[in-house]
């Protein structure tokens, strides 16, 4: 495998735009929406074959009318698109057409994307690498040796490689942080209800996943959300964050793990260096110690195995009869396995998890933003979180590798990833930002901020 950087960059009718810039350039009469899908099918069939990044792909794409009107984008394959096969990444799915689009595909169709298909993803989102069985490891355009996170890594490699500026992710551990981190990428968890929640997930006992966009630029990320919220609203709006707020922060840092854990020197310096721009900023900031404990990730990691058990033993229910749990890989059965051996404890995890957000928002009340990593080390080679690697090797390099994401899944805060770092390999390193409930204002006010100190950390 080269290691080269894989771009879709050249003088097409997509350019180098990010999304604000070609929906102008569009309104402007400058390009043509057919021109622009054009050029993205183009620059997606070019990238995919080098990255592995299209599940699959729409067969007729109709061009939108909307405030995103004229702009192409994909689905991760874990949302129903109608006449798509969404297979969640896994062999054990059955490849079924989907008969309607979900909810969520709805809002997106409603904001006038076209639909060009579905990216790829690790096997039910279950690992933060996308290396699924079902069709192989999805490759990162900073380096096609290394990983793109997981579980939105078919969306962070399209967006990462120029082939469009924004696509579809979602979030329940990391899953939209965590890719956008290894590829250079701003990736919003929002506020748990702030989108419509994802199909069939609705009555988990512990509300851990939203739905999401990947994308370039901070500007792009507002702009999304700022019209989503005109289609759906589950809590107070946002606004359009166009500008920083005047208001400064109160900023708490935290550079280092659960003991034990180790953070890869270069993550710890684009966190410094991140804090070091905002005290620059006029930002008040403090270091804290890792703002959890060793019993939560023990009980996030218990929670994780359950849903991984629900699959296995409720996967011809959600996801029809051909289901075929003996085609599920090595690692979802492991952790269905971790958690029947641990049922009687189940009870007392979930109450803790539950209990689980006020208790954090009342450690961080005298602050107004947390500032961490995203991941403890810069994207991971192909291979290392492969979905065969032993199940307890790969379970402890899961647990070193994503120990900060989870917190804002199980809290229900919103939380970005920002391209602010580069290790010294050249890989992209982000830097999370997260704030309290429904303040995603301030997330995005201080992610502008950011973009403009750091202006080229997510260029290849």
């Amino acid at each position: 495998i080269s290691t080269a950087t894989v771009s879709t960059y050249c003088d097409d009718a997509l350019g180098g735009h990010d999304a604000v810039s070609l929906l102008a350039a569009i309104h402007a009469r400058d390009v043509h929406p057919d021109e622009v899908l054009t050029a993205v099918i183009e620059r997606a069939r070019q990238a995919d074959g080098q990255l592995n990044a299209v599940a699959a792909w729409a067969l007729s794409p109709v061009l939108g009318d909307g405030p995103f009107g004229g702009l192409p984008t994909f689905i991760k394959d874990n949302e129903s698109v109608a006449g798509l096969p969404g297979r969640q990444g896994s062999r054990a799915v059955p490849p079924v057409a989907a008969a309607a689009s979900s909810e969520f595909v709805g809002h997106v169709e409603r904001l006038g994307f076209t639909v060009l298909g579905t990216s790829t993803m690790p096997e039910f989102g279950l690992t933060a690498t996308t290396e699924p069985l079902l069709g192989g490891p999805t490759r990162n355009p900073w380096n096609p040796a290394h990983s793109t996170g997981g579980s939105s890594g078919g969306a962070a490699a399209l967006v990462a490689a120029g082939v469009t500026p924004i696509a579809h992710g979602n979030d329940g551990g990391g899953s939209i942080r965590i890719p956008a981190s290894c590829t250079g990428l701003v990736g919003l968890k929002p506020s748990r209800g702030r989108l419509v929640t994802r199909q069939g997930l609705e009555h988990m006992p512990v509300a851990i996943s939203t739905q999401g966009v990947l994308t370039r630029t901070v500007r792009d990320t507002a702009l999304f959300y700022a019209e989503m919220e005109k289609v759906f609203s589950g809590l107070p709006r946002i606004g359009h964050v166009t500008r920083p707020q005047d208001r400064r922060l109160r900023i708490a840092v935290v550079t280092e793990a659960m003991p034990g854990m180790r953070v890869d020197p270069d993550v710890r310096r684009a966190v410094e260096e991140a804090a070091l721009a905002c005290v620059h900023l006029g930002h008040a900031v403090e270091a804290i110690p890792y703002p959890a404990t060793e019993r939560f990730g023990r009980d996030f990691l218990r929670y994780w195995a359950l849903l991984a058990f629900a699959i296995e033993h409720g996967g011809a229910a959600l996801h029809g009869p051909g289901f075929d749990r003996r085609r599920l890989e090595p690692l979802t059965l492991g952790l269905s396995s971790y958690a029947r051996s641990l049922a009687p404890t189940m009870p007392a995890t979930l109450a803790r998890l539950r209990r689980f957000g006020q208790q954090h928002a009342q450690r961080l009340a005298p602050y107004d933003v947390l500032l961490s990593p995203v991941v403890s080390q810069p994207a991971p080679p192909i291979g290392y979180l492969a979905p065969d690697v032993e199940f307890r090797t790969q379970l402890l390099r899961l647990l070193r590798y994503v120990p900060f994401t989870s917190i804002q899944n199980v809290s229900g805060e919103p939380a970005i990833s920002l391209p602010l770092g580069r290790s010294r390999e050249g890989l992209p390193i982000g830097v999370q930002a997260a704030a309290g409930f429904g303040q995603e204002a301030v997330l995005l006010s201080l992610a502008l901020e950011l973009e403009e100190a750091f202006p080229r950390a997510a260029d290849g």
